[in-house]
């Protein structure tokens, strides 16, 4: 009774917690996952109170964040969308991914952290946050901006090589051979198109085995899809995170809205306990040492981003003004960033110093994308002025 009492005070302190972070962070307008990993830092190994009570009820409960996180973010698109936004920026993300996995894989490998570093490394840098641009987007009213569409279709395409990349990550994190690793990655590519066709054909099929009139029955069904996909798709070693992407991706219509509206305030909860478990497993010891590789690598993959997102517009046809607003809302990282370092810390096959390296850089990055969204176009207007083009 002592130690379940314990547990309870830990897990409501965090809770709690959490909420003023929370507040805090919606009051001067910045996300809420880089106060989140400090809360995690100050309470985790090496931080000021050491907190072991709740950590049998984090462990699931981060797992079940990052099935949720990316739930909603499939039932962001439908298969349709898809299917166009690759049509339409796969050069562009071919350009992305160059730009922006390179220098992460780069610092790792200088870094002595081999070819697992590397790989993780270049993850963790290449994929914008999903959720921190589009809630920058909204809260500065362009989301009917020409160049948004773009940005769409640029983050589109992380989400679809997140689904490829996760199970190769996956099956070398786990040391599975040369054999079983293209194995891996040919049952996700199949899964994935299998996922798409169904879609596509019979996705009104799949949201009418969830949906429901009754709201508890409707959220008991919907949670236990996605951990019976995710936990099946992590079996077949193609990522709990990718399976729970792509049965969002197969609901659709007025039951992909009503999914996301219910499961919302839980994703957030979960998301935020996730963040905080990330924090908790990071001795904030290691992170001086990494501070100064962390900011050098925001600001060059600040300046692959505003690339990607210029060399994207200009493809479309957006004038200079576009592009530049289009490169700074693709510079945030956060949910991704933190779920690959996870991936790669828990397994044991990369040093600690990772993820040290991952919590300073997605907070730095997680502050420094949103203030870029805000000042890049007053910035560039007087750059602009000062600098017109050449004919």
């Amino acid at each position: 009774m002592h130690d379940t009492a314990i547990s309870l005070i830990e897990l409501g302190a965090v809770f709690f917690g959490l909420g003023i972070l929370g507040r805090l962070a919606w009051k001067i307008g910045v996300s809420p996952i880089p106060l989140y990993l400090l809360g995690g830092l100050a309470f985790g190994t090496g931080g000021l109170i050491p907190l072991h009570g709740i950590v049998p009820f984090t462990h699931l409960a981060s797992e079940i964040g990052v099935v949720l996180l990316l739930l909603l973010l499939g039932l962001e698109y439908s298969a349709g969308e898809l299917v166009t936004g690759l049509r339409r920026s796969w050069l562009a993300g071919l350009i992305d991914i160059v730009l922006n996995a390179v220098p992460g894989a780069l610092v790792a490998l200088l870094l002595g952290w081999g070819p697992i570093g590397a790989l993780s490394m270049a993850g963790v840098t290449y994929i914008s946050s999903s959720g921190i641009v589009a809630k920058v987007l909204g809260d500065l009213g362009r989301l009917g901006n020409r160049e948004t569409p773009v940005i769409l279709s640029i983050l589109v395409f992380e989400d679809l090589a997140m689904a490829v990349y996760l199970p190769i990550l996956t099956a070398v994190l786990a040391g599975v051979s040369f054999l079983g690793g293209l194995t891996a990655v040919g049952v996700s590519l199949v899964v994935i198109t299998l996922v798409l066709v169904i879609a596509l054909k019979f996705g009104r099929y799949v949201s009418a085995l969830v949906d429901s009139p009754d709201p508890e029955v409707f959220l008991l069904r919907l949670l236990g899809a996605a951990l019976l996909v995710a936990g099946i798709a992590s079996e077949l070693q193609v990522s709990a995170a990718v399976g729970s992407f792509l049965l969002g991706i197969a609901i659709s219509g007025s039951t992909a809205v009503n999914a996301s509206r219910m499961l919302e305030p839980l994703r957030d909860l979960f998301a935020a306990v996730f963040f905080v478990v990330f924090g908790l497993n990071t001795n904030p010891a290691e992170i001086p040492p990494v501070l100064p590789v962390a900011l050098l690598l925001a600001l060059a993959t600040s300046a692959t981003k505003i690339a990607t997102g210029w060399l994207a517009s200009r493809m479309q046809g957006v004038g200079r003004m576009g592009r530049v607003r289009a490169g700074a809302a693709l510079v945030a990282r956060g949910e991704f960033s933190i779920v690959i370092a996870g991936l790669a810390v828990a397994s044991g096959s990369v040093t600690g110093e990772l993820a040290a390296l991952a919590t300073a850089y997605v907070l730095l990055m997680a502050i420094l994308g949103p203030v870029a969204a805000r000042v890049v176009e007053p910035v560039a207007r007087r750059v602009l002025r000062l600098r017109p083009a050449r004919s």
